[in-house]
């Protein structure tokens, strides 16, 4: 597929009638919309959380006065927005010239349209996760007790012992009554910036080198590979239980997306904890999950230069999966309901016990 054929190019919305983006102003806008599919793969992959019509208007202002001024001189966090809207003109051939020469209502709508995309495939996702995620903490032919609904999520997040154990701020005790108790109460109010366990490989922090393990645990890299996680999220819905068809191409797949980025996997891991949590609707103003905060501060800390080794460590990590993915899926299947698996596990005890016995 072409870079064209990816990235339909965009015309000035006031001078084209027959464009995309004008008829959008008349038409009810649809998922083919280019926009609109560019909305869900940008919001995948570079930044979910933002407007995107306030992005684009005071992005093409910012770029007059950056005729005078450099981008060091402006604050932290407009230097961030300011590289967010570059990758996203960058992303999108024409996309500079169509807001140079439109009009302002039309810079809002094209906005809208992206606006549409990210917001809408964020809503499938947090839907689809809800009952994936048990794919994952319920194996096969086993129960939790309690149980976790599928639908109903009251039951999930400090009131169930599995979710809870996940969602425990690392650096906290799970298994202290005290603890628990104040996470359940709401007593110990958490943080989005407060990491939980399920971020870290083994489920285990090492407070004295945060470092190691984050953002390689199991559970990430399942829902990353395994067929109710990262092609839930990166690949379209007709593609999820079928078997891999030519003409069934995913975001993924229409954009050159060959591996993960730092804001795929920001995304994942808030996906993953709001499907843990006992909150019911995605709200980036929810006191209880404090997504937004949550995805930030993973972002932040991928995008920081004083933390480049260690991230680009930990990219190339991710990286070594793209390669093998049915490979990859094949020993997570293995691994966990195999007879051999099984047989292991076995034999593991029984050392255990002999150990044991010996002292």
């Amino acid at each position: 597929m072409s870079d064209d054929e990816n990235h339909p190019s965009v015309e000035p919305l006031h001078k084209h009638s027959g464009s995309a983006l004008h008829s959008g102003l008349h038409k009810k806008a649809t998922s083919s919309n280019p926009l609109i599919l560019h909305g869900q793969h940008f919001g995948h992959t570079v930044f979910a959380m933002c407007n995107y019509p306030a992005l684009l208007t005071t992005g093409i202002l910012r770029l007059e006065d950056l005729r005078e001024f450099s981008i060091e001189d402006y604050p932290v966090d407009v230097r961030q927005e300011h590289r967010v809207f570059m990758e996203l003109i960058d992303s999108y051939p024409g996309l500079l010239d169509c807001l140079t020469n439109g009009e302002e209502e039309d810079i809002i709508h094209l906005g809208e349209l992206m606006g549409k995309g990210a917001s809408g495939v964020r809503g499938d996702d947090t839907k689809t996760l809800k009952s994936a995620i048990l794919e994952w903490l319920i194996p096969r032919g086993q129960a939790l007790i309690p149980p976790l609904s599928q639908n109903i999520k009251s039951d999930r997040g400090f009131n169930h012992e599995v979710t809870g154990a996940l969602l425990c701020p690392a650096g906290l005790d799970w298994l202290n009554a005290e603890t628990k108790q104040s996470l359940k109460s709401s007593e110990t109010v958490v943080r989005g910036d407060q990491w939980p366990m399920f971020l870290y490989a083994g489920y285990v922090y090492n407070p004295e080198d945060p470092w190691t393990g984050l953002l390689r645990s199991e559970i990430l890299i399942f829902i990353r590979f395994f067929w109710q996680g990262f092609k839930h999220i990166f690949m379209s819905p007709s593609s999820i239980d079928k078997e891999p068809k030519a003409t069934c191409s995913g975001n993924a797949y229409l954009h050159g997306m060959k591996s993960i980025t730092k804001g795929s996997l920001a995304y994942i891991a808030t996906q993953i904890q709001f499907s843990l949590s006992s909150s019911c609707i995605f709200s980036c103003t929810d006191t209880v999950t404090d997504s937004e905060n949550f995805y930030h501060s993973i972002l932040d800390l991928l995008q920081d230069p004083d933390e480049s080794e260690e991230v680009v460590d930990l990219m190339m990590w991710w990286t070594q999966f793209s390669y093998l993915p049915q490979f990859f899926l094949l020993a997570v299947i293995y691994k966990q309901n195999s007879a051999l698996s099984k047989i292991q596990e076995k034999h593991a005890i029984l050392q255990e016990r002999a150990a044991m016995g010996a002292t």
